[in-house]
């Protein structure tokens, strides 16, 4: 059986508030967005065996809507500092402590990271040509190896992305 990773970038920040960038919270259109794409997951069975996000209340908050909208028992969020503005390298490791009976990881997370990974995982040509490759609110969903811990570039194979956007009525 392949493997299977998720990618979710958190939802649209309040960046007019004046706090920590690690304190921002989530506005209210990105906690909607980010419960379309949780309910999304829910219809095509994308239900995580392990959910790593990174501590940021944005991403937090992000990964607790997802996981409430996927309403799935025995399943709890790890909470990782290396998922926080810590570069490819340590999200890697994040990927390497996985368990290896985990058949889908989600990892909630942030720009650039998520990107980088992205794009060392399956190759910059292989992805699509957009300005910008995760918006908020986005999920990519990646075949990948066998073994969590031995990730080489261009290891895995891109199944999708879905935007948000493309899953929110026009009100939003």
């Amino acid at each position: 059986m392949s493997k299977e990773l998720c990618l979710l970038r958190h939802g649209k920040s309040d960046r007019d508030l004046a706090v920590d960038d690690f304190d921002r919270p989530l506005k209210k259109r990105g906690k909607i967005a980010v419960q379309r794409m949780g309910e999304w997951m829910l219809q095509q069975h994308l239900i995580p065996d392990y959910l790593v996000s990174s501590p940021a209340k944005r991403a937090i908050t992000t990964a607790s809507i997802t996981h409430k909208a996927l309403s799935v028992e025995g399943l709890d969020i790890k909470q990782d500092r290396r998922m926080y503005q810590e570069g490819l390298e340590s999200i890697k490791s994040v990927l390497a402590d996985c368990p290896i009976s985990a058949a889908r990881v989600l990892l909630v997370g942030h720009n650039p990271d998520l990107e980088d990974l992205l794009i060392y995982l399956v190759g910059a040509s292989r992805l699509p040509e957009t300005n910008k490759l995760l918006p908020t609110s986005s999920l990519v969903r990646l075949k990948m190896p066998e073994d969590w811990s031995n990730l080489e570039a261009g290891c895995a194979q891109l199944l999708s992305i879905t935007y948000a956007k493309s899953l929110l009525d026009e009100e939003v």
